[in-house]
Order: C-alpha cells, then sequence, then structure tokens
C-alpha cells in the first residue's frame, strides 16, 4: 500500500499542474503571451519583406536607367563597326592608287589623293563628334584588351611587346572597344 499512496501524491501533484495550466486565467496569459509575440514576429517579418521589396525595385529601376543610357549610347554601336569599313577602303584605295604604274605619271593624281584625304578627315571628325576614337599605337606598349598580334617583328632597337607596326586601325567608341588595332609587336632576337 505504501507504493500506491507514493503513487497518488506524484499523480495529485501532476494533476494539480494540469490543472493550473488548465486555469482560464492561465490559458488566457499564455494566449496572450503567444498572440503578443506572433503579432511582433508578424509586424518584423511584413517589415523585412516591405524592405526588401523596396530594394529591390531600387535595383531594377537603377538596372532600367543603365539600360537605358546603354542603348542610347550603344545603339549606333553596330552601325559605327560597319562603317568603319569606308575609312578602311578609302586608305586601300589611296595606297593602290599611289602604287599603280599607270596612276604616278597622271598630273592630277596628287589632287586626286588630296581629295580622298579631305573625305577621310570629314568622316573621321564625324565620328570624333560621336565618340568614335582611333586607338593609338606605334610605339605604344601591347594591350590585349585594345590590339590584336597579327606578326611578331625581330627588333633589337625595341623592347619585347612595342607596336611597330599598324596593319589595320583599332577603334574605340566612348569606353566601349569597337574594332581592336591589328598590329605588328617586336619581339627580341634569340
Amino acid at each position: 500500500m505504501s507504493d500506491n499512496n507514493n503513487k497518488k501524491p506524484e499523480t495529485n501533484n501532476q494533476e494539480l499542474k494540469e490543472k493550473e495550466s488548465e486555469n482560464p486565467q492561465n490559458i488566457e496569459e499564455k494566449s496572450k503571451d503567444k498572440k503578443e509575440t506572433s503579432i511582433e514576429d508578424k509586424l518584423k517579418d511584413t517589415e523585412d519583406k516591405l524592405l526588401r521589396s523596396l530594394a529591390e525595385l531600387e535595383n531594377q529601376r537603377r538596372r532600367f536607367d543603365k539600360e537605358i543610357k546603354d542603348a542610347f549610347e550603344f545603339g549606333s554601336f553596330n552601325f559605327a563597326r560597319e562603317s568603319l569599313a569606308i575609312l578602311d577602303n578609302l586608305q586601300r584605295a589611296k595606297d593602290a592608287i599611289r602604287n599603280d604604274k599607270d596612276l604616278k605619271i597622271n598630273k592630277d593624281l596628287e589632287k586626286f589623293i588630296e581629295n580622298i584625304t579631305i573625305i577621310e578627315k570629314d568622316i573621321t571628325t564625324i565620328f570624333e563628334k560621336n565618340k568614335i576614337k582611333k586607338i593609338e599605337t606605334k610605339g605604344k606598349k601591347f594591350d590585349p584588351n585594345l590590339h590584336q598580334a597579327m606578326t611578331e617583328i625581330e627588333d633589337e632597337k625595341s623592347d619585347a611587346g612595342i607596336i611597330l607596326q599598324e596593319v589595320q586601325a583599332g577603334y574605340m567608341f566612348g569606353e566601349r572597344l569597337l574594332r581592336p588595332a591589328l598590329v605588328g609587336v617586336s619581339k627580341k632576337k634569340n
């Protein structure tokens, strides 16, 4: 019987705890705590979501503004690249005319070449007004971001990697590479 008596008080303690927890006042306090905690948590979550949404909207606005700016600045990028062929062809024409045996004896040859040079300068001026500039090459250090090496030229006078020859001019469109310069680069003799 003593065993049963020992169990009863434990049961009584447990029952008391259950009764206390079932007490309407305790239930109300627990639910209020839960509600307050959950309302505060919900408010924090909502505030966090709002801040994230605002940050996302700001990032999208910035991206959109950058895309519009790029479209205005570089919208004519392909047109500019293809227009470089005009300058190339004018230069080839001048070289071909100067090297032609039959045209060399023509007294008007220099006037003709002069006119082609004027056209070249006009096109170059139009390009410069539109942020298209020629890349300087001769005597400069080779930069793979701006130049494309076509040949290596042995030269003891120059340091290795210095541009000695320009095969085809390169151009920048603002800060963007329009076309790399095709160049001949110095190398040391072995």
